[in-house]
């Protein structure tokens, strides 16, 4: 095979997008009833940053891949993902936090029963 038909085949297949990932986001959107929106966040040398909003319940959710390309083509590979292009108004009011998320926010200080208090102690209730 010569060095322009593997170059073409490289080009013309793309990204594959990571087993893992793709599982694990067609859970989260089975869980939140089949229906979800993605936003691609750049983060750097990390990657970029999958945030998901569920349909039905809003809860937040995220993944982490190589690059955009590979995140387009997990958003690709999964029925019920839409894409959003920015953090809009209904977006971010739909989206949720789980209490468990904000159990894990805040660290050491959630388990404190001495000063200082969790601030989020009504969430977390």
């Amino acid at each position: 095979m010569s060095e322009d038909s593997a170059q073409t085949t490289a080009e013309t297949t793309g990204p594959s997008a990571p087993a893992g990932v793709v599982h694990s986001i067609r859970r989260y959107v089975s869980r939140e009833g089949g229906s979800a929106t993605a936003v691609l966040q750049p983060i750097g040398e990390a990657g970029v940053r999958i945030t998901l909003v569920g349909g039905d319940g809003g809860y937040l959710g995220d993944r982490v891949v190589a690059d955009e390309a590979t995140a387009q083509a997990v958003v690709d590979a999964v029925d019920g993902l839409s894409v959003s292009d920015e953090w809009t108004r209904e977006l971010v009011s739909t989206a949720r936090i789980a209490p468990s998320h904000w159990r894990k926010m805040a660290g050491w200080v959630a388990h404190q029963t001495r000063f200082p208090k969790a601030r989020n102690s009504a969430e977390l209730d």
